[in-house]
């Protein structure tokens, strides 16, 4: 378990995927991450069939910053007009390099992240990618989210792993990922443990198992209901 005050360092093994030394998870799927990002933050959320104009976005876990480019990637080919905003919460930020090497492995992904990177790298946590605003939260998320000003009309929940990572799925913080949702806004996350799925519906949210990607059987999502 991570401790206040650490900081990330990312492990590479035989595979080539980038490894969290402070939680011992990988950050993305040993098959294939993009597609996973798609299948379970993008699909899972309802995108980009729910894109409009103004549309917001948050994260738990910012990680490579993959699920940033491949939201980009389907903002620009949805063509909606105007601007999106992604906001992502980030205890243990990964160093810029190791972001560029993780990154490299999806050419997709690559082509559009330059701009990230230069920013990662200059230490910008504010910066504007097209026409998506992003903000990176640094600090853990349960003293941070409740701290935000504004609500999220989709949410990427991508901690590590649960078992490796209670804090980031505790009943208090899916509460807060709860309040911090527009009426009718949604989540969606890897995960189908039955205490994450637990906490989501007892902060409101009407949570469903679907199917996961590759070879993990199921995944979470939901709409916020009405009974709060």
């Amino acid at each position: 378990m991570a401790t206040k005050g650490q900081s990330e360092r990312v492990l590479w093994g035989e595979t080539g995927v980038p490894v969290s030394a402070l939680f011992d998870d990988p950050y993305f799927s040993l098959a294939d991450g993009l597609a996973e990002t798609r299948h379970v933050f993008l699909d899972g959320n309802g995108l980009p069939g729910r894109f409009r104009p103004g549309f917001r976005i948050a994260e738990l876990g910012f990680g490579t910053g993959l699920n940033l480019l491949a939201t980009c990637a389907a903002w620009a080919g949805a063509g909606i007009a105007g601007r999106l905003s992604y906001t992502s919460f980030e205890a243990f930020p990964m160093p810029a390099a190791d972001m560029g090497r993780a990154l490299a492995a999806f050419p997709e992904a690559a082509a559009l992240g330059a701009p990230l990177l230069a920013a990662w790298a200059a230490g910008a946590r504010r910066f504007a990618l097209g026409p998506v605003e992003v903000e990176i939260v640094t600090g853990d998320a349960r003293g941070t989210l409740p701290r935000w000003a504004s609500v999220a009309d989709a949410w990427y929940l991508d901690g590590f792993s649960p078992a490796k990572n209670p804090e980031l799925w505790s009943e208090d913080l899916m509460a807060e990922v709860a309040r911090h949702t527009a009426p009718g806004g949604s989540f969606a996350t890897y995960s189908a443990a039955g205490f994450v799925r637990r906490g989501l519906a007892s902060a409101g949210f009407q949570v469903e198992r679907a199917k996961g990607y590759g070879q993990k059987r199921h995944m979470s999502r939901g709409i916020l209901g009405e009974a709060r």
